[in-house]
């Protein structure tokens, strides 16, 4: 292993540890000022959906993207939280049957099957909302114009030009609502998958107050690793098995979704992948070595077997 690929490692477990450890307590059953109460049911599904797995990559993100500007770790896992509840909810949601009728994910019952429709349902709008309470806190930056700003860019990259506008597109190329409707795969995967990868990449920057080179930096290497991230997603969903995986393989197909393996093939998809690596290297070039944790991060996306 390279230096950078054995710390990437290191700092990747222990964020994914930081993190548990945060949101393990901002889901506890204690209630924060100006709150009534927090039913048992509802808090308990929202941590059966959000504790105990996952790789936390776009909490990762957050964390390291603001290191590079030297941000304390503790105000990026704030941001980082945030973020994880976002994903969060939106997998409960995409397993729910009305989205992809999903029985199985991070290897164990989605929600909806643990508990109903119902519950689930509102687990996602409460991770939804409680994202945005985390997000507006003072102790994540002591300039509250900055904290607008990332509650904005938050508020973009999950809605409907991020990605509850991929969902829908994603569904209307599956022929949900009538005929099928073409689907251009690039925009498509910006908006559902890459959208809050890119923030995790734009939040370091926005706490860091950086240049505008350095945010663009980071932008662009956020929409190459998000793009890469999707690649490899779709080439799993092909050649990976539902063990290594967590959830069944083959959905997409199932599901007659228009993906970059269909339109690029295998060898293609995979060449693309090579090519968005060299482009999220060039992007980091700007920040030297302090770029290198997210180098190594961006190969993770495209090697991944789960």
């Amino acid at each position: 292993m390279t230096t950078g690929t054995a710390e990437f490692s290191k700092r990747l477990d222990q964020t994914a540890e930081d993190t548990e450890a945060l949101l393990a307590k901002l889901l506890s059953d204690a209630t924060e000022s100006d709150e009534i109460v927090r039913p048992k049911r509802l808090i308990e599904a929202m941590r059966y959906s959000s504790l105990g797995g996952g790789k936390r990559l776009r909490p990762f993100l957050a964390v390291e993207s603001a290191a590079v500007f030297g941000i304390p770790r503790e105000s990026a896992l704030l941001v980082g939280a945030a973020l994880e509840c976002i994903h969060c909810y939106s997998l409960i949601h995409d397993d729910l049957p009305a989205m992809d009728n999903s029985d199985l994910r991070r290897g164990r019952s989605t929600l909806h099957k643990a508990y109903d429709d119902a519950t689930a349902i509102l687990a996602g709008d409460a991770l939804l909302t409680i994202a945005f309470d985390i997000i507006t806190r003072d102790a994540i930056h002591k300039d509250a114009q900055v904290r607008l700003l990332l509650t904005r860019a938050l508020a973009r990259a999950s809605g409907v030009g991020g990605m509850a506008g991929g969902q829908i597109l994603d569904l209307a190329g599956e022929g949900r609502f009538g005929d099928r409707e073409p689907v251009d795969v690039a925009r498509l995967q910006q908006m559902k998958t890459g959208a809050l990868l890119r923030f995790g990449c734009i939040a370091g920057a926005i706490l860091g107050q950086s240049s505008q080179k350095e945010y663009q930096a980071l932008d662009d290497y956020g929409k190459a690793l998000g793009e890469a991230f999707q690649i490899a997603d779709d080439l799993l969903d092909v050649e990976g098995d539902a063990a290594a995986l967590g959830k069944p393989a083959g959905a997409d197909a199932a599901l007659g979704k228009t993906t970059f393996v269909t339109q690029l093939g295998i060898d293609g998809a995979k060449q693309r992948v090579s090519d968005l690596l060299a482009r999220a290297d060039a992007a980091l070039s700007v920040f030297g070595n302090r770029g290198d944790v997210l180098r190594a991060a961006a190969r993770f996306v495209a090697e991944r077997k789960n």
